[in-house]
């Protein structure tokens, strides 16, 4: 997610990561630091009481309680080494090729671990059939590279559907609702049913419409591929290019048509962003958000929804509920130096998974962490974030090594020329296909 804060969005930032923003100048200048280990020397040193920990910075905050239980457990100090996204990227992929990491534990990101499959120690004895149980399957399937796993999921999330109780709990919205459609107001869970209470509560001359499209982001359009039936989004499981077949053309259709046909979505939606549709939101601009889970409880005391919006799963089309999660894991360099006391903490992430809930970002990646907290108050979001991640038409995006490269040239181009008058939606998928077939030949 792209964000400049951790009041926007844990899962969809990439490159712009799921936790931080492009890096820019900043990143090079923190790459420049590697050889030195920029405030870390893991990797090299034989002690057994010290680990680095390379962590892009809203990893920072989910790590920092673990860190702080596997001292009080071992007396083991693990330093968190924080660098922007682009940083953290570039500092693995130039210190994994060298062989001279300077790290002995580093936070990856799941778009990143086709590119660093065969320098990541494999993890396969942590797997163990109760752990497995406990992560989401779309977590233990992108966990996997060349047949061994070579990260444990931390923390994951999805967009579900953020509503404004509000509107939805109004007698006489109600009423009215139900006078024009014929079923209850309720917070939707079909495609049909969202897009008829978006252009229900659509009032431009009340500065309020009934959601917002992001056309400067590609997961939630993603999302609703799979949702569709798609067999995966964009490319199959052996690397084929299906981006448009009917699955991806019954999701940009809906997506596109709430902007093009509807009219649901404020001006300017080829450019908005996760950022922009927070805002709106939380200004009360919107109805309805589809938005990352974590949000629910960053909702600022002052946005005039504090204090009035729902949470639901995501919404669902043919194959029901579906997202693209947002998980990031933890992994150790192949033939590290301590690489018996990289993978023993990272075992202990796993076992203290749930210290993370209770940070400002507030996500975990095992199904028990997230019951733990469901039924409190404050917590509402959780529960439909479980169904979300739990659903069987969830899946991870593409293993592929090509996947920022599609996402940036291809993908949000394709939906921004979608959001225009009189857009011809076959066609710009077919054309993204080509362009698609292009990179990954």
């Amino acid at each position: 997610m792209a964000l400049p804060d951790l009041h926007t969005t844990a899962g969809g930032w990439r490159r712009r990561g799921f936790l931080g923003l492009t890096a820019g100048a900043g990143a090079a200048a923190l790459l420049g630091t590697a050889g030195c280990g920029a405030g870390g020397t893991g990797g090299g040193s034989g002690d057994d009481k010290t680990l680095t920990l390379a962590c892009e910075g809203g990893g920072k905050t989910e790590l920092q309680p673990i860190v702080d239980r596997f001292k009080q457990a071992t007396g083991v100090t693990v330093t968190l080494v924080e660098l922007p996204y682009e940083g953290l990227f570039n500092r693995l992929s130039s210190e994994l090729s060298g062989n001279r990491p300077s790290f002995d534990v580093c936070a990856v990101d799941a778009v990143w671990i086709p590119l660093l499959a065969g320098k990541l120690a494999p993890l396969d004895e942590l797997f163990t059939d109760a752990v497995k149980a406990d992560l989401f399957p779309a977590l233990v399937q992108e966990a996997q590279a060349d047949g061994h796993f070579i990260g444990m999921p931390v923390w994951t999330n999805s967009e579900i559907l953020f509503y404004r109780k509000d509107l939805f709990d109004d007698p006489k919205e109600k009423a009215a609702f139900e006078r024009k459609y014929g079923y209850p107001l309720a917070p939707p869970t079909t495609w049909q049913q969202f897009t008829d209470t978006a252009v229900f509560f659509t009032r431009p001359e009340q500065k309020l419409y009934g959601t917002d499209v992001k056309g400067a982001v590609e997961t939630e359009w993603l999302a609703h591929v799979l949702q569709a039936g798609s067999p995966g989004v964009v490319l199959d499981d052996d690397g084929g290019v299906i981006v448009d077949n009917a699955q991806h053309l019954a999701a940009l259709t809906f997506y596109a048509d709430l902007n093009n046909k509807h009219k649901v979505a404020p001006a300017g939606a080829a450019q908005t962003d996760w950022n922009a549709a927070q805002n709106l939101f939380n200004q009360g601009q919107t109805a309805m958000t589809r938005f990352w889970a974590h949000a629910y409880r960053q909702i600022p005391a002052d946005a005039k929804v504090a204090g009035k919006v729902g949470a639901a799963p995501m919404v669902g089309g043919t194959a029901g509920v579906a997202g693209i999660h947002g998980p990031w894991y933890l992994s150790a360099p192949k033939g590290g130096a301590k690489a018996d006391l990289a993978k023993q903490f990272i075992k202990a992430a796993y076992d203290n998974n749930a210290l993370s809930v209770e940070t400002t970002l507030g996500l975990a990646a095992r199904k028990s962490a997230y019951q733990q907290y469901a039924t409190k108050p404050g917590y509402e979001s959780f529960g439909p974030l479980l169904a979300t991640l739990n659903a069987s038409a969830t899946r991870p995006r593409p293993a592929s090594p090509h996947w920022q490269r599609i996402v940036d040239g291809v993908l949000v181009p394709t939906i921004q020329k979608a959001l225009t008058p009189d857009a011809d939606y076959a066609a710009l998928l077919r054309a993204a296909r080509t362009q698609i077939e292009g990179i990954v030949k």
